[in-house]
């Protein structure tokens, strides 16, 4: 019997939940005006790209958004596929800044990891926090998001894949079972 793909989040529960998402970073940001988004590539991106229009729409502020490169900082590249670096763009100086790095999956937390020593590359913020589309738990670290979109317990076989329409041509979340043997 073969495991059906389980779709997690439709493209509109997946509007919704980023839309949840920003309105949970404007209540915790205070003065938005220190506040700067950081996806960590390559989904947490545009992410961060929308969770910034959608502060824009409801606070009338236009928040920066930065795409930053983890490659080089990971600790498992012997353990991951690697791609072709991208180029780390941080749109102002992130000293004492509020910087809410997001990525659309969290699960060993390495990556995370690797963005925090990143982003010391670039200034020291005053204050860094963590949003992720979905949690699946398996902590390696002790990490954990500040924002989460979903949180999906899930088994270590289970793979969890975000669609984003600027990449994928459409927006959602799936759950792909474990492989047959």
């Amino acid at each position: 019997m073969a495991h059906e793909v389980v779709e997690i989040l439709s493209a509109e529960e997946l509007r919704r939940t980023v839309n949840r998402i920003a309105s949970e970073i404007i209540e915790k940001a205070g003065d938005l005006s220190q506040l700067v988004l950081v996806g960590i590539y390559t989904r947490g991106v545009p992410l961060a790209q929308m969770l910034a229009r959608q502060i824009e729409v409801l606070e009338h502020i236009a928040v920066p958004v930065g795409a930053l490169d983890i490659t080089f900082y990971r600790d498992d590249l012997d353990q991951i596929s690697l791609r072709t670096p991208a180029r780390t763009d941080l749109p102002v100086d992130l000293t004492h800044k509020l910087v809410v790095l997001v990525d659309d999956v969290i699960y060993k937390g390495r990556t995370i990891r690797a963005a925090l020593n990143a982003i010391t590359d670039y200034g020291r913020p005053s204050v860094i926090r963590l949003a992720v589309l979905v949690d699946r738990g398996h902590r390696e670290l002790p990490i954990q998001p500040d924002f989460t979109g979903r949180q999906l317990p899930t088994a270590k076989e289970e793979k969890v894949k975000v669609y984003l329409q600027d990449i994928d041509s459409r927006d959602g979340v799936d759950l792909i079972p474990r492989p047959e043997n």
